[in-house]
């Protein structure tokens, strides 16, 4: 299975835990303001909008956080003016890592991330070094146990999916960024319930990492996406199921 996969339904299912269910609600509530202030504060006229709030109720998040993030991005509350940033760098065994960023402070959040790479054994690196890596995606997750392969690749595949891998207990479709709502309304209509969904960046080759090298990526990559202004972390990592699940 490939490490961003892998990680990505690893992700998901932490962030339904108490633990960082908190945290994860001041994430999506900075990126609910963004969003709203760039593509007004309709759901339904606003995709990426729309997305943040699936993700938001998906793990529970109260509809008054919602809305106050929503009103905030498009001016009905005051609210803080936040700067979308990518930074680049390497982990062990040169693994590329892409972290996207919302901050009110660029300096303050420069400086911080510099040093998350360098303390957990990776570097920070310039513009362009390793984005080119990878490229924007749809990433559909649903639960295996609620529907057959044959009924999810149908609807999936017909309304523009770009693959469909099947693993222990998900299905993992990948669609173009710009079919990602389209294949998610096509598999909703078709009764087929919708695990997670979301605008990803998927690496265009891996690199295999075991041992010490690779709880020292994990730990940087947890590190990272611990920090209060990132909102997501990518790498081109593959490494065995087990030690991602420790992770």
């Amino acid at each position: 299975m490939s490490g961003h996969s892998k990680w990505a339904t690893i992700k998901h299912k932490k962030a339904a835990t108490d633990a960082k269910r908190g945290k994860m609600f001041s994430k999506l509530a900075k990126e609910m303001t963004v969003a709203a202030k760039q593509g007004g504060g309709n759901p339904n006229a606003n995709p990426r909008l729309r997305m943040v709030m699936d993700k938001a109720r998906s793990i529970n998040m109260p509809s008054d956080n919602i809305d106050r993030a929503i009103k905030k991005g498009t001016g009905e509350l005051p609210g803080v003016i936040y700067e979308e940033i990518i930074y680049e760098g390497y982990g062990p065994a040169g693994v590329a890592v892409l972290v996207e960023a919302l901050t009110d402070n660029k300096n303050r959040t420069t400086a911080e991330i510099r040093t998350i790479f360098t303390k957990k054994g990776g570097n920070m690196a310039g513009a362009g070094s390793v984005q080119w890596i990878f490229k924007k995606k749809g990433f559909i997750i649903v639960k295996k146990q609620d529907v057959d392969e044959d009924k999810v690749m149908s609807a999936a595949l017909d309304a523009g999916a770009e693959d469909l891998e099947t693993q222990s207990d998900v299905y993992e479709i990948t669609t173009s960024s710009v079919d990602m709502e389209k294949v998610k309304t096509a598999l909703e209509k078709a009764g087929i319930a919708i695990e997670s969904a979301e605008i990803t960046m998927i690496p265009s080759s891996e690199i295999k990492v075991s041992g010490a090298p690779a709880k020292t990526l994990l730990s940087l990559i947890e590190a990272l996406e611990d920090h209060e202004d990132v909102q997501n972390v990518y790498a081109n990592f593959d490494m065995p199921d087990d030690m991602m699940e420790a992770g």
